[in-house]
This record gives structure tokens, C-alpha cells and sequence, in this order.
């Protein structure tokens, strides 16, 4: 009992260790390390007002996961290999954004479990990322607030 509490603590230290600047809750930290108990090296950042990243590797697999204040998780992105992408993919940027390639890619699971792929494409130094659905299907983004204009909207109120 012990070891698993000495285990626990040192890894709710060595996360904080990680936490680059950013400060990140402490039932933020213990959900984190509920999940991933084996992860000792994170790399966290703020996401958004309410919510935070944690990047990692496991089993060689880049990962991050979002989590809300509470600990909760909102999703999990894994980078895979281009080709892993549904084959509808490739074919669409090629016709719907020409001169550029796709250079990185995910798979992201949110908190209901819903699968959608991230196809990073580039063209020089413009980089854009795409959403699509499980089937490969295009799916439109929606513009989030910057935290500056949420602030903004919080004024008015």
C-alpha cells in the first residue's frame, strides 16, 4: 500500500514538473495520472479558459488529451501514419485545396466516443488543419472564440 501511494505521489509530482508554466489543477493532475498511471513525462498547456492539454508518448504514440477543470475528459487525439487516413481523404484535398499535402494526421475520439480524423495539410509555411468523419466525410469546423473575444463578450454582458 505503501509503494502504491509513494508511486501516486511521485507522479502527481513529476507531472507538475512537466507543467511547463501552466498552472494546472491538482484534480485535473490526479484524473491525469488515474488514466495514464504509467506516463511520467507530460507536456501541459492550456487549451482553452477551462480546459487543458497534456501531450505525452505511450508505447511510442504521440498522444494529448483534453481535460476540462473538473478532470474530465473531452477528448484524446493519436497521431497516425498518413496512411491510416480513410482513403477519401487524400482525394479530397488534392480537388479541394490544390498545391498543398497533407503532413501530419490524428485520430481523435471525443468524450462520447465519436471518431474523427485530423489531415494536417501544408503549403510552404500555411499549415491548415481538416476535420472528417469516421467514413471520411469532410466536416466544417466551427470557428471557436479566441479567449480575448470571449472576454470581450463577458464586458458587454
Amino acid at each position: 500500500m505503501k509503494t502504491k501511494l509513494i508511486l501516486i505521489v511521485l507522479s502527481i509530482f513529476s507531472l507538475s514538473v512537466f507543467a511547463q508554466n501552466v498552472d494546472v489543477p491538482k484534480k485535473v493532475q490526479e484524473h491525469f495520472t488515474k488514466l495514464y498511471p504509467k506516463t511520467t513525462e507530460v507536456k501541459w498547456s492550456k487549451e482553452s479558459k477551462d480546459e487543458f492539454e497534456a501531450e505525452f508518448k505511450e508505447n511510442g504514440k504521440t498522444i494529448s488529451v483534453v481535460m476540462n477543470t473538473e478532470g474530465e475528459l473531452k477528448e484524446t487525439e493519436t497521431k497516425i501514419d498518413i496512411k491510416d487516413l480513410p482513403n477519401t481523404v487524400e482525394p479530397f484535398v488534392m480537388k479541394n485545396y490544390k498545391d498543398y499535402k497533407i503532413s501530419e494526421a490524428a485520430k481523435i475520439i471525443d468524450s462520447k466516443g465519436v471518431l474523427t480524423y485530423e489531415a494536417e495539410i501544408s503549403k510552404g509555411k500555411e499549415k491548415k488543419d481538416l476535420l472528417f468523419d469516421k467514413d471520411g466525410k469532410s466536416i466544417v469546423k466551427k470557428m471557436e472564440k479566441s479567449e480575448s473575444e470571449e472576454k470581450e463578450d463577458e464586458d458587454e454582458n
